[in-house]
């Protein structure tokens, strides 16, 4: 009896054994073998767009690294929702990625009715780079500073335009309407473009730009008054932030990053954070981002979560105070 039950005890173990061992070089070919064939990144914005341009410099840079074609797929829609829930279907094998705005995560479950949850049905990889806010004026407008444009917002009508509601442009404003006291009136338009068009001409009286006015700010066009962020913008390194003239809270960078669909193997997660940094670290990767706007910042997996988590919460608790809605 009892040296059967030492046989069976033995016969259990060896089974567990190679059953582990099994799993170890599973894994180890995967690490090995991947990638072998073209990998897609699903963008959930058209081309053309910032979106669109950072996805492509990162594919690039990632098929330089990797050996491999990385295609980009745009299924544009539902601010970004249709192309998440695409990249949450797939098979989670390495070869379709999703690049969006951190919006898709921090700002649309908020606003969008959708089964859709990112947090829970994707798996951030990296930060991929960031925009910043320009707190923009009409060319008439006499406010030399932000000082100047809350006292004329506090004494009489004002308007701001923003690239739509729910829109990285439109909650920036409402966190400076927030931080400076004032009851500015939201004018929303499809896309930052017309919204900066009416800036331009004189239709509307401030905008929250996501960079695009940049060649207008130079040319005198429109006035800069402030960076409406933590730091001051790298492209215009004399003009305070929002905070450097007396009010915090009013600061929003647009940052961008890269998901899985839940289940990806851990290493392939971790490889394609570490090419996405390498391809980041590019010197012209670093110059066709500045002339989006944009700053080649890389963050690996365990920063980008933070900042999901942090964004989420500052975004969240905006949008209940200040009632925002989309229709």
């Amino acid at each position: 009896m009892k040296s059967t039950k030492r046989f069976q005890l033995r016969r259990t173990l060896a089974v567990a054994s190679l059953s582990l061992l099994g799993l170890c070089v599973s894994g180890i070919s995967h690490a090995q073998s991947w990638p072998s064939k073209p990998i897609r990144i699903v963008v959930g914005f058209a081309p053309g767009g910032t979106t669109d341009a950072m996805a492509r410099l990162v594919a690039q840079g990632l098929s330089e690294s990797l050996g491999q074609s990385v295609v980009i797929d745009n299924k544009p829609g539902a601010s970004g929702n249709i192309a998440a829930a695409e990249v949450a279907r797939a098979t989670p094998d390495g070869y379709t990625l999703f690049i969006s705005p951190t919006s898709v995560e921090t700002v649309n479950p908020h606003l969008i009715k959708s089964n859709l949850l990112p947090s829970r049905d994707l798996t951030p990889v990296s930060g991929i780079g960031k925009s910043q806010m320009y707190l923009v004026t009409k060319p008439q407008s006499t406010a030399k500073d932000v000082r100047e444009l809350v006292a004329q917002a506090k004494s009489g009508k004002m308007a701001y335009a923003s690239a739509g509601a729910g829109t990285p442009p439109h909650l920036a404003c409402e966190l400076f309407k927030q931080a400076t006291g004032t009851n500015i009136l939201h004018v929303p338009y499809k896309g930052a473009a017309p919204a900066l068009q009416d800036v331009l001409a004189g239709q509307a009286d401030m905008v929250c730009d996501p960079g695009i006015a940049f060649p207008h700010i130079r040319t005198g066009k429109v006035k800069l008054l402030a960076i409406v962020s933590e730091k001051r913008s790298p492209f215009f390194p004399d003009v305070p932030t929002v905070a450097e003239q007396g009010f915090k809270g009013a600061n929003l960078d647009i940052w961008f990053g890269m998901w899985t669909p839940n289940n990806t193997p851990a290493d392939v997660g971790a490889r394609l954070s570490r090419e996405v940094a390498k391809a980041l670290a590019s010197p012209t990767l670093k110059a066709r981002y500045a002339d989006l706007g944009g700053e080649n910042v890389a963050l690996d997996t365990a920063e980008f979560k933070a900042l999901l988590a942090n964004e989420g919460k500052v975004l969240s608790t905006l949008i209940r105070d200040q009632k925002i809605t989309v229709e």
